[in-house]
Parts: C-alpha cells; sequence; structure tokens
C-alpha cells in the first residue's frame, strides 16, 4: 500500500505469548505500512513500554488484571492513542459496550491478518472498524435481552456449551471443578433473571450460539445441539 504516511506505529497487547507473537509476525508479514514496535503482554508494561505513546494499540478485552476497559481506554485517548479491541468471543453486548466506552475497532481473535489490518488502519485516521459479521450480529432484531457475563462466565459457557465436561471446563481455566459449577449456576440464574431457561446443556449451547459465544456451524467438526446430552446443569 504505496503512502507518503510515516508507518502506523502499533503495539499488541494480549497475554497469550503464542497468540501475541502469531500476530506480530502476522502484521509484518501482511502491511508495510505498520511499524510492530510493541508486543507486551500486561498493561502496566505498555504503559511503560520505551515506544509509549503509539499510534494504535490492538488491546486483548479479556486480560485477567481486573481493570475496566474503560478505564484503559480513556487512558488511551487521554495519551492520544487509538484502540482497536480483540477478542475470544463476539457477544454483541460486550461488543455494544466497548465501542460505547470508545474503541474505534472490535475484532475476534478468528479474523483474517487482512482484516486485522484494514481494522489498524482505519483507527490510526480515527475511523471505526466492525467486521461485517459482528456489524450483522449488532444489527439484529433480538427481542431477548441477554444477561450481561464477566469474561470468565463466557469462557465457561462456550467451553461447556461446546461440549466439554465439567471436569475439563475446570482444567481449561486452571480452576476447581467446584468453581466451574458455580459459574454455571451464576449462569443459570442470569438468564433465569431475564426470562430465559438455559437449565440443560442443550439449552445452553443453543443459547451461547445465539450470543455469539459459539460459532453456528462448525465448531467441534460440525456437531449440532442434537449430537449432545440434553442433561440438565450441574448444581
Amino acid at each position: 500500500m504505496p503512502s507518503t504516511r510515516e508507518p502506523i506505529r502499533l503495539a499488541i497487547v494480549d497475554d497469550h505469548r503464542m497468540l501475541l507473537g502469531a500476530l506480530t509476525e502476522w502484521i509484518r508479514g501482511a502491511a508495510d505500512d505498520i511499524s510492530m514496535v510493541a508486543a507486551v503482554t500486561t498493561w502496566p508494561d505498555l504503559l511503560t513500554h520505551g515506544e509509549f505513546p503509539v499510534d494504535v494499540v490492538l488491546l486483548d478485552l479479556d486480560l485477567k488484571d481486573n481493570l475496566p476497559v474503560s478505564v484503559k481506554l480513556k487512558a488511551l485517548k487521554s495519551a492520544g492513542v487509538k484502540t482497536v479491541l480483540m477478542s475470544t468471543y463476539s457477544e454483541p453486548a460486550v461488543v455494544r459496550e466497548a465501542i460505547a466506552a470508545g474503541a474505534l475497532g472490535y475484532l475476534v481473535k478468528s479474523e483474517e491478518a487482512d482484516m486485522i489490518v484494514e481494522a489498524i488502519r482505519a483507527a490510526s485516521v480515527g475511523d471505526s472498524f466492525i467486521s461485517t459479521e459482528l456489524d450483522l450480529a449488532l444489527a439484529a432484531d433480538d427481542l431477548d435481552s441477554s444477561p450481561r457475563l464477566s469474561a470468565q462466565e463466557r469462557r465457561v459457557m462456550a467451553l461447556y456449551g461446546g461440549g466439554e465436561p465439567v471436569k475439563q471446563v475446570a482444567k481449561a481455566l486452571d480452576i476447581s471443578e467446584e468453581t466451574a459449577k458455580s459459574y454455571l449456576k451464576r449462569i443459570r440464574e442470569k438468564y433465569r433473571m431475564v426470562g430465559i431457561d438455559v437449565g440443560t446443556k442443550v439449552a445452553l449451547r443453543k443459547r451461547a450460539i445465539q450470543d455469539g459465544l459459539l460459532p453456528r456451524d462448525d465448531y467441534l467438526g460440525g456437531q449440532t445441539a442434537d449430537d449432545f446430552d440434553d442433561a440438565p446443569l450441574p448444581d
């Protein structure tokens, strides 16, 4: 992409080191108008990096630091930094909150490198970017009002709804089985409060798909809700 502009100075913040390395390589190979100046795993590492402030930050929405994303976005805006958020999930309510808080872009981590580059370029000039898939999800006329789930609750719901037993959910998230069960109970109660029943594994899976926590077709090799045991959620 020929341009007389200076390269876009980009920083990536993601606490998954493997993904951080992969994103760095993808972007370096996909765009010569973007200069990767920082790739760090924590929010403090970004703020204290020698290249900060940068032009654009590609920021993981689900950093496990208990600091609200709205606080991070406010700090970045004050420093003159544009932000594109990325997440494992594409729950419409979360996307809306992120955009309302000041993010100029929102991506799921499975996006192609070209789309990530497009979002970074848009943000660098102050334009918003949401992928077509997420735009459709935001525009969907869904009469049900989904409850607000925490990042960890979304992870539990996606793993359990995707077919993993409680034991494997706990292992994947490095929590105890009892903690995993308590998350499932909390999820069930939150949905019940808004009039939605996810009391069985099939119901929870269907809702996870509807809310964008699971893909519609190809999760776990093409399995559908009919392939799952319709057992009640563990107490």
